[in-house]
């Protein structure tokens, strides 16, 4: 059960990575196309940041700090006590 819950966990985070990493290419292009005067879609990646790129960017560092946190309890766990 904890393999699969850490398999959809991984599948996941490696999903909002990529939404994540889409999002910084948008903004930069954004950036660029605003800066010399042609409309890119920084207004609306702005609209987005609060509700989608905000929340993204929480999710996969909480995501992997729980990863990182159920393996660490899964080592201790599963590794023979010292007597």
């Amino acid at each position: 059960m904890k393999q699969r819950i850490l398999i959809w966990l991984n599948r996941f985070l490696v999903a909002d990575v990529f939404l994540v990493i889409l999002g910084f290419v948008w903004l930069a292009v954004a950036v660029v196309g605003r800066s010399i005067g042609v409309p890119l879609g920084f207004d609306l990646w702005y609209k987005l940041w609060q509700p989608l790129f905000n929340p993204a960017i929480a999710i996969l560092f909480l995501g992997a700090i729980l990863n990182w946190l159920i393996n660490k309890i899964s080592d201790r766990f599963d590794s023979p006590s010292n007597p």
